[in-house]
């Protein structure tokens, strides 16, 4: 699994005009499943996530993690992670999962996310999404549960 993870001041999303999601504060995080993934790459992922540590302290240092400061989660479904651009101009997809697993580990991702008490709301799945978002810094951070980077 791979995430963009975004701290913002403030984030939703809207499918036809239709509030789906909205935070105050914490992180947005765009969430791709990639074929093969299992539970474990969801854990792995909502773990790192959740306890990275890049909310200022009181000495104004990147030392607090989303759990210390009380953050929200908005998560995104976001299959074009996996896009191969290597070859061509138009991107491959093939490494994406399938729609029905990748639907099953994002919702258990959220789901893990929630058992530690972050407030976390969705995006629809498989469906035209806007985001709006407020950068927080602007921080951001990719997190890839096979640790490629």
């Amino acid at each position: 699994m791979r995430a963009v993870v975004q701290r913002v001041s403030a984030a939703r999303v809207t499918v036809e005009g239709r509030k789906a999601g909205q935070i105050e504060g914490g992180f947005v995080v765009l969430l791709g499943v990639r074929q093969g993934d299992r539970k474990e790459d969801a854990e792995y992922l909502a773990d790192k996530i959740c306890n990275l540590r890049v909310f200022e302290d009181s000495e104004g240092k990147m030392n607090l993690s989303l759990m210390d400061v009380g953050g929200q989660l908005l998560v995104v479904s976001q299959f074009t992670l996996y896009a191969d651009c290597r070859k061509g101009r138009r991107p491959s997809f093939v490494e994406a999962a399938p729609p029905d697993k990748a639907e099953e580990l994002y919702l258990y991702f959220v789901d893990i996310c929630r058992s530690k008490g972050i407030k976390a709301e969705t995006g629809v799945f498989q469906a035209h999404m806007d985001v709006a978002l407020t950068n927080d810094g602007p921080v951001t951070i990719l997190v890839d549960s096979q640790k490629i980077f």
